[in-house]
């Protein structure tokens, strides 16, 4: 696949639908070569590449990094989680995954309750739904839980104080994250996964090519 012709927002669009339940790449593989890109066209075509392919090594390291910012404060800690399942819920996968996992709990303690939980039904037209089946958590739509935890978070961050330190942290981790898939050269597994079907599905323009 030519990552040069991907967009950003292909990437995103990517990034968002495909399965992150997958574990992460061996750390000797995330270390293992680094080179410096030759060409700008070279290095943004290695960096969506990484991007896709380490999704979910840089999610730890992001985390872990943000870990140690709030290594003290308990409170800082429990805000960055709730920010990060804000940021998650918006991952289509890992809001199905979760509201499944949460009605399947749920039921083994109130059958009732669990049904209620349910997503609504979406109403079919001659053999095809309607509209594009929208995402629901607990039987309620995915947007009202990802503002939920991002007002929690926001709390959170104002009572620990900690805004400037999670600004850095966060900067830190983010650079991080670039530098390291700005340099490392992409093997052949991770040119090979790219033309898995999971990618090719949420590829907006694959099939104008």
């Amino acid at each position: 696949m030519d990552w040069s012709a991907v967009t950003a927002e292909d990437l995103v669009a990517a990034l968002r639908e495909v399965d992150w339940s997958t574990p992460p790449r061996p750390v000797p593989e995330f270390f293992s070569r680094f080179t410096v890109p030759r060409s700008y066209s070279k290095w943004t075509s290695r960096l969506k590449c990484n991007l896709y392919y380490y999704r979910t090594n840089y999610f730890i390291l992001i985390m872990f990094i943000l870990g140690l910012g709030f290594l003290w404060k308990p409170v800082a800690i429990l805000a960055a989680f709730m920010t990060g399942f804000s940021i998650a819920f918006l991952n289509d996968s890992f809001a199905v995954t979760f509201n499944e996992k949460v009605t399947r709990t749920v039921r083994q303690f109130s059958p009732h309750l669990a049904a209620k939980m349910r997503p609504p039904i979406t109403p079919v037209i001659r053999g095809r739904p309607s509209s594009k089946r929208s995402i629901h958590i607990c039987g309620r739509p995915r947007w009202l839980f990802v503002l939920l935890f991002s007002a929690v978070s926001c709390m959170l961050w104002l009572t620990s104080c900690s805004l400037l330190t999670v600004l850095w942290a966060l900067l830190i981790a983010l650079l991080t994250t670039v530098l390291h898939a700005s340099f490392r050269t992409p093997n052949l597994k991770a040119r090979l996964n790219t033309f898995r079907e999971e990618f090719r599905a949420v590829w907006r323009n694959y099939s104008e090519l």
